[in-house]
C-alpha cells in the first residue's frame, strides 16, 4: 500500500505586495502545498487566484485573527516591511515581528521564511537597520522555531521600485550627472530568482536557523544604469561628481521617476552603503538555483512591460493609504462634489463605457487637457507626492489596489462602478467616481476639505475642474464605441 502524500500548508503574509503576489502565483502552481494568505483586505487578492487560495483577513497586529490564520500551518512567509510612513515605523516593525514569531510558536509552525535586505549593521541606513532588526527578532528563539532569513539587495523585475528608477532615468536622461553614491557596490538579483529561493526554502532540509544571502553580479548603480541602457539600445553619458547631497539626489529621483520623496530618500540613504553577500549559503544550500545576470533581469522586465504582463508593482502595497484602501472606499462623508452626467449615444453599451473608464491614465493620458493633469502631477511631485508618472500596471485592466497615476483603485465593480482615491498632496481627501448606469455615465469628483484651506483650494480649482472633468466624462463615453 502506497503512503499517502501529506500536503504542506503554507501561509504568505504581504501577499498583495510586490514579491508576495509573485510568490503566491508560483506557490499555487506547486501541487505539493496548500496556500493560505493573510491579508488586511481580501478584496485586493486578484480574482484569478482568489478561488485557489485559502484567504484569511487579519494582520500581525490582530493577535486573534493571526492565531486563527496560523492554525495548521507548516511554513509561514514573512514578507512585511515598512518604508517609514510614520515616525515610529521601526517600533511598529519590531512589534509586528514579535507578534508573528510568538503566534507561529503558539500555533506549532515549523519554519518561518523571512525576506530581508543585504547589509551590515555598522553601515546600514535606518530602513535597512529596521529590516535587520526584524530578522533578528524572527530568529531570536531558535530552540522553539526555525527561521530561514533570505537577504536580497536591489530586486530587478517589471514593476519593482529599483527597476522603475533605473528605467525612467535611462529613458529620460541622455546625459546624467552622477553623485558619489552611484559608485557604491550592490549585488542586484532578478525577482524570479528571489521567488525561487523563497519557494525552495519550504522543503530543503536544515537544522537550526539559517541566513541566506542571495544575488547575482556585483555592480555599482552606475554600472547598472549603463548596462540597462545597453539592453534598451540607448547610449547614455554619465558624468561623476564628488558630491551631491542625499536630499538633492532624492529630488532628482522624484522629478524623473515614479518614486515619491520619502521612498526616494530611503533608497538613496540605503545606496550609500555596500549591499553585497556576506555568506555563500545560497550556493551551498541551493545549488540548483543559478541567478540570471543583471542584463537578463532587465531584459525580462522590459519584455513583460512590452507584452503587458506585469504581475505586480512596487506601489501595490506600500502601507497606510497606499495599502489599506478599504478605509477609503466610501466617499459618503465628502461635502463638496462635482457631478457630470453624460447620456449614452444610440447604440452605446454600458459595458463598453465601463471598459473605456478603466483605460484612462497611464500611456493613454487624460485627453484634451492632459497638459493640465501633468502640470498638477508635477506640482504634486515637487511637494513630495506621487505625481502622474507612476502610470498603471496594465493598459486595459485594473484591479482593486492598483495605482493609476496619482490615484489608487479603491473600489471596482465590473461593468458598474470604478472609484479612485486621490493620493496626491491635498488639503483634504478626494475621490473620483464613475457610476455606469444603463443609459448614462455619472462621474463625480468628491472632496472632503480639511479646514478653511481645503475649502479655499476647492473653489480656486473649480474653473479647471469645469474643463478637465467635463472633458474626461464626455471623452470616456464618446471613445467607448472605438474601444469596444
Amino acid at each position: 500500500m502506497h503512503e499517502k502524500h501529506i500536503q504542506k500548508t503554507v501561509l504568505v503574509t504581504g501577499a498583495t505586495g510586490y514579491v508576495g503576489r509573485r510568490l503566491t502565483e508560483s506557490l499555487l502552481e506547486n501541487a505539493s502545498c496548500s496556500v493560505r494568505l493573510l491579508v488586511r483586505n481580501p478584496a485586493k487578492v486578484q480574482a484569478g487566484i482568489a478561488h485557489r487560495a485559502d484567504i484569511r483577513k487579519g494582520s500581525t497586529f490582530d493577535k486573534d485573527l493571526l492565531a486563527a490564520a496560523l492554525n495548521g500551518v507548516d511554513t509561514a512567509f514573512y514578507l512585511i516591511h515598512s518604508m517609514g510612513d510614520t515616525q515610529d515605523y521601526r517600533e511598529l516593525d519590531r512589534l509586528s515581528a514579535e507578534n508573528f514569531r510568538d503566534a507561529c510558536i503558539a500555533a506549532g509552525v515549523s519554519r518561518i521564511v523571512y525576506l530581508g535586505g543585504l547589509g551590515v549593521k555598522e553601515s546600514a541606513s535606518d530602513h535597512l537597520l529596521s529590516r535587520i532588526e526584524t530578522g533578528e527578532i524572527l530568529s531570536a528563539k531558535p530552540d522553539r522555531i526555525q527561521t530561514i532569513w533570505v537577504r536580497a539587495a536591489v530586486i530587478i523585475g517589471s514593476g519593482s521600485a529599483s527597476f522603475e528608477i533605473i528605467r525612467h532615468l535611462v529613458q529620460k536622461l541622455p546625459v546624467m550627472i552622477t553623485p558619489r553614491w552611484v559608485r557604491t557596490r550592490i549585488q542586484p538579483i532578478g525577482v524570479d530568482d528571489v521567488v525561487s529561493y523563497l519557494q525552495a526554502s519550504i522543503d530543503f532540509v536544515h537544522e537550526g536557523n539559517l541566513m541566506v544571502d542571495i544575488g547575482s553580479d556585483v555592480l555599482t548603480f552606475q554600472q547598472m544604469m549603463q548596462q540597462a541602457s545597453e539592453v534598451m539600445g540607448l547610449k547614455r553619458i554619465l558624468f561623476p561628481v564628488p558630491v551631491l547631497s542625499p536630499r538633492l539626489s532624492s529630488y532628482w529621483l522624484i522629478l524623473f521617476t515614479p518614486i515619491p520623496y520619502k521612498m526616494a530618500s530611503a533608497l538613496v540613504e540605503g545606496m550609500k552603503s555596500e549591499t553585497i553577500q556576506q555568506n555563500d549559503h545560497a550556493t551551498r544550500y541551493f545549488p540548483n538555483i543559478h541567478p540570471i545576470s543583471f542584463r537578463e533581469a532587465v531584459g525580462r522586465a522590459i519584455g513583460e512591460l512590452e507584452k503587458n504582463q506585469v504581475i505586480s508593482r512596487w506601489c501595490d502595497s506600500t502601507g497606510r493609504q497606499a495599502c489599506d484602501i478599504k478605509e477609503f472606499d466610501n466617499p459618503a462623508g465628502a461635502i463638496l462634489r462635482d457631478v457630470r452626467i453624460i447620456p449614452f449615444e444610440k447604440g452605446q453599451q454600458s459595458e463598453d463605457v465601463f471598459r473605456s473608464a478603466c483605460e484612462i491614465g497611464g500611456a493613454r493620458g487624460w485627453f484634451r487637457y492632459d497638459f493640465l493633469w501633468r502640470l498638477r502631477g508635477l506640482m504634486d511631485k515637487l511637494v513630495g507626492g506621487y505625481g502622474l508618472n507612476r502610470g498603471r500596471r496594465l493598459d486595459k485592466e485594473l484591479r482593486l489596489g492598483d495605482a493609476l497615476d496619482f490615484w489608487k483603485v479603491a473600489d471596482i465593480k465590473s461593468g458598474k462602478r470604478l472609484l479612485l482615491y486621490a493620493q496626491m498632496k491635498l488639503p483634504g481627501q478626494a475621490w473620483l467616481e464613475f457610476d455606469v448606469q444603463s443609459d448614462q455615465l455619472v462621474q463625480t469628483a468628491h472632496f472632503l476639505p480639511r479646514g478653511v484651506l481645503g475649502r479655499l483650494y476647492w473653489y480656486l480649482v473649480m474653473p479647471l475642474h469645469h474643463l478637465v472633468f467635463n472633458d474626461l466624462a464626455r471623452t470616456i463615453v464618446s471613445s467607448s464605441t472605438k474601444s469596444a
